[in-house]
């Protein structure tokens, strides 16, 4: 049960609700069993005219039963049989109404406490996804990642949680229904109890064997998952190439392996149901033999009555063991799933937090690297690197594609944490501060535009919500985006479409630049922010980066050179070291790495 814990652990947030849900189920079962045994004292009527034997359950002493029998007795000398007999259909049709009251109650109580137990499941593992490392996500697909919130969390829905009420009411109904049939006759429920292990070993083996098609079945749906992420990012590709076949292939292949794992699933979960009924019935038939025999012989003192009386509240466990056993068998397929949402939600993130460090209030001199190495899975990817940035310069990052620049960046608002060395922000070490302290002096703008289906504005405000209409515009303006905005037919409300697609690259840089411009931050970090555009595009952007990056402190990701030919400093970066540095002018006198890389570029 271990596998559940998280699912115990939300439950015991609810207590009284928890606590409810069981009295209710308690009176239910109850009520159920008031209206099955008066079925004892009504059949005994029948059978023996006016008379209430006094072996009308087992000859037991019982005040309760001594009590029924009493009060049935003095009914029939006071008002008659046919009154009496009255009496106990009424009885009965009570009990069964206030049964199913307290079971309405009790579902009333469990629904919305299982849609809050997912609700919390879903929001933790999206929680914990907002949280982790940039580099876990470079390991994972991002399909498997949305099949693990989507159709994981939906397998625990329907196969733990939705099983719930079988966790509780089940258990209770079999013991509060084998303690009436002790009740009435202990030698005969003693031979159900022999009976029941045989048929809990049978469903348990069908239960085991869920698991392993169930992890299958996980698996194959982020695969899915993934294939489709993949194709609706890169149709247009897919087309001009005409690839349509080998996409379409291996989404066929991964979907016939889906259902023929699903379909393996469905034929052991649905054995379950008509394995515990086929039992439930040669147990049953074996009572009516034995019990029959019991009655015939008439050695325990049990009635012809009194007999169909438990042979009625016999069948009440049937259908809590059938049910119980198809939830063991929902439970088992939910393993798999519970098992790949908490290897998301146990991943250690390599970020600590720390909300209560140390403010960053305001960033006053400079950004110092003392011999940073940075590895990720062991793999050395910066090494001994020593780099000052005075508040207002602007440091440019260049090199060959895979030199480490986008990771040497990624360290300031620590989507990394250094391996090696320190990072200090006016002379403190980077994780003294909070993390939200330190992101707030910080804006970026990626190589690839990233924006949200939302409206031109919110995107705008997305990292100051509170921000004024007055401040938007301007930020637009400033970012030479505000022209193409207010041509649109809803301006600033318009809605752009998925990742901007109603916006050409230029336009979604724009909005980008005007996003990190409206935070105001006094840190700025530009990932090759002009790579992908056009040359008229480019112009515009590049002009809203010149504007955005007055009086701010600037480090350049850049492969274009003639973007950063007026940087403070250049830092040329060769497998994870700085292998050249200086101002644009002094690298080309040195004619080394630099100088070939503008050489290549202007021979372009």
């Amino acid at each position: 049960m271990k596998k559940y814990a998280r699912v115990f652990n939300y439950l015991s947030r609810y207590k009284a609700e928890a606590f409810l849900y069981i009295v209710f189920i308690l009176l239910s079962i109850v009520f159920s069993l008031v209206s099955l045994g008066m079925l004892a004292p009504f059949l005994e009527m029948i059978f023996n005219g006016k008379k209430i034997g006094s072996g009308m359950l087992d000859g037991t002493n019982n005040s309760v039963v001594n009590y029924i029998r009493q009060f049935l007795l003095d009914s029939i000398s006071k008002r008659g049989a046919v009154p009496t007999l009255g009496i106990i259909c009424v009885l009965i049709i009570v009990s069964i109404f206030f049964k199913n009251l307290f079971l309405y109650l009790a579902y009333f109580i469990l629904n919305p406490l299982k849609n809050k137990i997912v609700n919390q499941l879903r929001t933790e593992l999206y929680e914990k996804v907002l949280h982790l490392p940039i580099g876990f996500f470079t390991e994972k697909r991002k399909g498997d990642i949305i099949s693990r919130i989507t159709n994981d969390v939906s397998e625990v829905e329907g196969s733990v949680v939705g099983t719930l009420e079988g966790w509780v009411r089940d258990p209770l109904t079999i013991l509060f229904t084998l303690a009436t049939l002790l009740l009435i006759s202990v030698k005969l429920t003693l031979f159900v109890l022999l009976c029941i292990p045989v048929v809990a070993i049978v469903l348990g083996r069908i239960s085991r064997s869920l698991k392993k098609s169930s992890a299958d079945v996980a698996n194959l749906n982020s695969e899915s998952l993934s294939v489709l992420d993949e194709t609706l990012s890169g149709l247009r590709v897919i087309k001009a190439f005409n690839s349509e076949p080998l996409l379409r292939n291996r989404f066929f292949s991964i979907n016939h392996s889906l259902v023929r794992a699903k379909n393996k699933i469905g034929y052991r979960r649905d054995l379950a149901s008509p394995v515990s009924e086929l039992m439930g019935v040669m147990i049953f038939t074996a009572i009516l033999y034995f019990g029959g025999r019991l009655v015939l012989s008439d050695s325990v003192g049990l009635t012809g009555s009194l007999f169909i009386a438990y042979l009625g509240i016999f069948y009440q466990l049937i259908n809590p063991t059938k049910t119980l056993s198809t939830s063991f068998s929902n439970m088992a397929r939910g393993t798999a799933a519970i098992e790949r949402i908490e290897e998301i939600l146990r991943t250690k993130s390599a970020i600590d937090d720390n909300p209560s460090g140390k403010k960053l209030d305001s960033f006053a001199h400079k950004i110092e690297l003392r011999n940073v190495a940075f590895a990720y899975d062991g793999v050395p990817i910066l090494k001994n690197i020593n780099v000052t940035i005075e508040k207002g310069k602007t440091v440019a990052l260049v090199g060959s594609s895979g030199a480490g620049k986008s990771t040497l960046a990624d360290l300031i608002p620590r989507f990394h944490d250094v391996s090696g060395g320190e990072l200090l922000i006016d002379g403190v070490n980077i994780k003294e501060y909070s993390l939200k302290s330190v992101r707030d002096h910080i804006s970026i703008v990626t190589q690839e535009p990233i924006l949200f289906n939302d409206t031109i504005d919110a995107n705008i405000r997305l990292g100051k919500q509170e921000a004024a209409q007055e401040e938007i515009e301007e930020a637009a303006k400033v970012a030479n985006a505000f022209n193409f905005i207010t041509k649109k037919e809803a301006g600033f409300k318009t809605n752009i479409g998925d990742r901007g697609t109603k916006l050409s690259g230029g336009e979604r840089q724009r909005l980008t630049i005007a996003r990190a411009i409206v935070k105001n931050p006094p840190i700025l970090i530009l990932d090759e922010a002009t790579s992908s555009l056009d040359t008229e595009s480019e112009r515009l952007v590049q002009d809203a980066i010149n504007n955005m990056m007055q009086n701010r402190t600037s480090i350049v990701i850049a492969h274009r050179l003639s973007t950063i030919r007026h940087a403070d400093e250049i830092l040329v970066l060769q497998k994870g070291e700085i292998v050249e540095r200086g101002t644009h002018e002094e690298l080309i006198q040195k004619q080394g790495y630099y100088y070939r890389l503008v050489q290549m570029q202007e021979v372009k």
